[in-house]
């Protein structure tokens, strides 16, 4: 979360499939099960990546990463010859191969589709590592989900003045590069707290995993305040992902509320925090 390179990384270099014991979920990469589900914290992995092509050499490209995106969210399409009503409805773009092999291959299958379906044999191809419980999920989201990824990307080409679209909060490519380009190039935003800062976290929760959260988001938030406001979004979804599980927002998130170690609202689907006063 800190780190954006490493972000771009986890996106876009070929993921390890393991699981060492049944609370790792590090064969799903930088995703939750709950965020494919609802691809949730989409926006700023999209970002991620855009932003990571849009400034590889010095100066903004946007059509360049226009296409790295489409190529990571390829689906292959099984008549590509069949001519679409609009352009941009298309969702197989593998004719960006030769441009992105890392992103998209020769049959259209692009980076994140070969993953879930990669994260899915696995589960299939390793019983012992998983409950029935948890297989039968992973069975459902694998029979639904080339259906509902195509829907995604198709909507996602959809312009802000669309007439037919629907939605205030559809996910749309136009969306995605005008943030990265506001955004800029990624950056490794890590920092060590100061010795104070670390004393201080002890205060509010003596948890480990709980102080390794509160750690996280007081680094998140000083590398992203903007200077008029002591508020910062805050991308549950993604940090969700980034600790490997939803334990952050169910749990974690729960208790520095409780304890008063941030404030956090909610408004319009957006959600930000600030921290307590000890942390300024």
């Amino acid at each position: 979360m800190l780190n954006e390179i490493a972000e771009f990384k986890a996106y876009t270099e070929a993921p390890t499939y393991k699981r060492d014991n049944k609370n790792d979920n590090s064969f799903l990469g930088r995703f939750t099960r709950e965020g494919i589900q609802g691809f949730e914290g989409f926006p700023r992995v999209l970002t991620i990546i855009a932003r990571g092509y849009m400034f590889k050499n010095g100066t903004a490209d946007i059509e360049y990463a226009r296409r790295a995106i489409s190529a990571w969210c390829s689906i292959p399409d099984k008549d590509i010859t069949k001519e679409k009503e609009e352009w941009r409805f298309r969702t197989d773009f593998r004719e960006y191969h030769n441009e992105f092999p890392e992103l998209v291959s020769e049959n259209g299958e692009g980076w994140f589709y070969k993953h879930f379906h990669s994260a899915m044999n696995f589960v299939k191809n390793n019983p012992d590592k998983f409950t029935v419980k948890e297989s039968e999920k992973y069975a459902l989201m694998d029979k639904n989900f080339d259906t509902a990824w195509r829907d995604k990307v198709t909507r996602m080409h959809f312009s802000t003045y669309y007439l037919k679209t629907k939605g205030a909060w559809i996910l749309r490519f136009d969306d995605i590069l005008s943030s990265a380009l506001e955004l800029g190039e990624l950056k490794n935003k890590d920092f060590e707290l100061s010795e104070e800062t670390k004393a201080k976290i002890s205060d509010f929760t003596k948890a480990p995993s709980t102080a390794n959260a509160l750690e996280t988001l007081i680094k998140y938030y000083y590398a992203n305040r903007q200077e008029d406001t002591d508020w910062v979004v805050l991308p549950v979804a993604n940090f969700d992902a980034y600790f490997g599980s939803t334990s952050f927002s169910k749990k974690r998130l729960t208790e520095l509320v409780k304890s008063k170690a941030i404030e956090r609202e909610n408004s319009y689907n957006v959600s930000r925090y600030r921290l307590n006063e000890v942390f300024k």
